[in-house]
């Protein structure tokens, strides 16, 4: 492989305004790094990283959090969170976060003070609506950018199927009051490059493309917790119904295994496709048990199909996850089907155990029918599916007992089952098996596996995380999984394979810390085709990280990573690299941010993924793909106490092409440039 062997200067001055001290050194990038390790899996990490942010922006109270809350911060082990639970009920509530010093390390009491709080209980007597208008934690979100170079979607020669029908500018627009484990209201709009703004009340067009909205209210008496507008739903272990709170496998590789059993939230990512639109209820029957129903009715974007026999568009061959809706096909697209869901879930939950049964059922207006491909005929097709299961999680002492069963009636089956465990203070282990038929059908699934959705994979995960001490720890996963029938790029049944890996951390101090990174995987892929008889063997892909985090002062820290990877099919050999160096600067109200890279890939099967600093509540995780440079630079302002502003400019520079993108998006130039423009408004 040529690469670009260089020694890379690069600038990035940033602040990080706090409140209070132990807020005041938080990042979550280094929390990005352990928890979503593996950048590129098929995981929407823009939506993980926002959720994870939305915690931090609003922490929840300790006085009301409960076991499963504590497991969505992936910070804390069972026994861990067990210990919490038992000294807040011997004794009794938090008057600080600072009485967390008592129960946890320093360095677990460092970790999970940024999302967690003590509110004053008094506040409660007050009419609800006297606590939305003067809740602190309320703010609006502006946020504008536009890519500067002409696009060809946009120019007067584009082809009708091409030719984008807005401008270059994206907006997007959040306004939001919660208290956590009380109320929370809310509205986002999203306006995506080259989409119009128009009202138009038959297509259900009200100015901006996408917009969402929720009102929630919870701990009312018996009702628990009510949802109306937008919400995503977390049960069990996320097969038949699971949001994007679930990461995967990654370098934690312990605790990040178990789905939390969060119920109904309220739903603000910009994800246009992910959530549920009506109302959700979870109604206490009694101390222990709880009953679960949601009810939802919305449109879908889909490829609509006629019917040869008729003139009327009247199937879909597939169902649109892009939320873009900028040339004329994909506003005929838009919302083209109709989809409604019911859902009951029966909950038994006391201190030790969380068990329930569920039912959901999806309902189409029109059929969904596949074209006919090889690896495609045990795919979903017609108008409705149903699924019932169970699950049920145990946790007792340093134990962890995890499982989901979910039936899709008249066709296949899904499971998942596993265990946590903390063998001894240094070390703790995790184990789990998954099963998913080739005709099991879940259109809002999050359980962990290898392909994008689970179907067709049978597999067993085994990790660990070891201590030495409180400078070195070691981490790692093997997953062995199988595929039972043909799969996309793989047109061969039965087939096998492997992934795994290794990390090792080191922080000999507060302002050092280094880890070193491999994983590799190996799964099988088509290699060409010989009269129609294709051909497959498996792919091997080997990634590699070394990354240093170091400060000089508390305004001057830097952080330098090399990453590497490798292909190999069928006896061909490729690679890919990016090496940057990140240097911070902190000062009171002011912040400057950016980033110098160098990268060179032969082929997209080593592109690189690396996190970039960005806006609040923006995660920007470009594929570094070619051959060329990268750069950024983040300006952040604070301009009172009440108002936080951002400018950010991007830069990448390709050296072995003058073309960049394709379709619409296509720029005829060797560089491409983003502006963006951000402010928060607290109230």
């Amino acid at each position: 492989m040529k690469s670009h062997c260089s020694i890379i200067l690069f600038f990035n001055f940033t602040i990080a305004w706090c409140q209070d001290f132990a807020k005041k050194d938080f990042d979550p990038v280094h929390l990005v790094d352990e928890i979503f390790s593996s950048q590129d899996m098929n995981l929407d990490y823009q939506d993980l990283y926002e959720d994870y942010l939305q915690l931090l922006s609003n922490p929840i109270d300790l006085n009301e959090v409960t076991g499963e809350q504590l497991r969505l911060l992936y910070i804390l082990k069972e026994d861990q969170i067990n210990t919490f639970l038992t000294y807040r009920d011997e004794a009794g509530p938090f008057l600080s976060e600072y009485e967390l010093q008592q129960i946890f390390d320093k360095e677990t009491f460092e970790k999970i003070t940024p999302f967690v709080t003590v509110r004053d209980q008094s506040q409660l007597a007050k009419n609800i609506f006297k606590r939305i208008g003067t809740e602190a934690n309320s703010y609006l979100l502006l946020r504008w950018g536009r890519t500067l170079e002409n696009q060809q979607g946009y120019s007067s020669q584009a082809t009708p199927a091409n030719r984008y029908l807005g401008s270059p500018d994206n907006f997007y627009m959040r306004f939001r009051a919660s208290r956590p484990a009380d109320f929370s209201v809310g509205f986002t709009v999203k306006k995506d490059a080259g989409e119009s703004v128009l009202w138009n009340a038959s297509t259900k067009y009200y100015g901006f493309d996408f917009i969402s909205f929720h009102v929630q209210a919870a701990n009312k008496g018996h009702v628990k917790n009510l949802v109306l507008g937008d919400y995503q739903a977390q049960f069990g272990q996320g097969i038949a119904l699971g949001s994007y709170f679930g990461i995967g496998k990654n370098a934690e590789a312990v605790i990040t295994l178990r789905r939390p059993n969060l119920g109904f939230l309220p739903y603000t990512s910009l994800y246009e496709a992910g959530y549920f639109r009506g109302a959700a209820l979870s109604y206490s029957l009694s101390n222990k048990m709880v009953l679960h129903t949601l009810l939802s009715h919305r449109g879908r974007d889909g490829n609509l199909r006629q019917d040869t026999t008729s003139s009327a568009a009247d199937y879909l061959s597939s169902i649109s996850y892009t939320g873009l809706h900028r040339t004329s096909t994909e506003l005929i697209n838009r919302n083209a089907v109709t989809e409604s869901n019911l859902a009951t879930i029966l909950q038994w939950k006391d201190r030790y155990l969380d068990a329930g049964l569920l039912f959901h059922y999806t309902q189409f207006s029109i059929p969904l029918i596949h074209p006919a491909a090889a690896y495609n005929q045990y795919y979903f097709n017609g108008n409705s599916n149903a699924n019932t299961g169970a699950y049920l999680n145990y946790n007792f002492k340093n134990i962890s007992f995890f499982s989901e069963f979910t039936q899709t009636l008249n066709s296949g089956k899904a499971i998942v089952a596993g265990v946590l465990s903390s063998l001894s203070p240094q070390l703790d282990v995790s184990l789990s098996y998954r099963q998913f038929n080739k005709n099991f059908y879940s259109f809002y699934s999050n359980a962990i596996s290898e392909g994008s959705i689970p179907q067709n994979e049978t597999g067993v995960y085994w990790g660990w995380k070891y201590q030495f001490n409180k400078k070195y720890w070691m981490s790692g996963y093997v997953d062995l999984f199988s595929f039972p029938w043909l799969r996309y790029r793989n047109y061969l049944p039965a087939t096998e394979g492997s992934e795994w890996l290794l990390r090792f951390n080191y922080k000999p101090s507060k302002n050092v810390m280094f880890f070193i990174q491999s994983r590799q995987e190996t799964k099988p892929r088509n290699t060409g085709a010989n009269n129609n008889l294709y051909l497959a063997t498996a792919g091997t892909k080997q990634n590699y990280w070394i990354n240093c985090d170091y400060a000089t002062d508390v305004r001057l820290s830097f952080r330098s990573r090399l990453q590497f990877s490798s292909y190999s099919l069928a006896g061909k050999v490729t690679y890919g690299m990016v090496i940057l160096q990140d240097i911070t600067y902190q000062m009171r109200r002011l912040s400057l941010s950016g980033r110098y890279a160098i990268f060179d890939t032969d082929d997209y099967d080593n592109r690189q993924y690396v996190f970039e600093h960005d806006a609040y509540l923006t995660f920007n995780f470009p594929a570094y793909y070619g051959k060329g440079a990268r750069l950024y630079l983040l300006l952040q302002c604070q301009v009172s106490s009440k108002i936080d502003v951002w400018i950010r400019w991007g830069q990448t520079h390709y050296l072995n092409q003058s073309r960049i993108g394709s379709g619409g998006d296509t720029i005829t130039g060797d560089s491409k440039n983003d502006v963006k423009f951000q402010a928060r408004i607290k109230f």
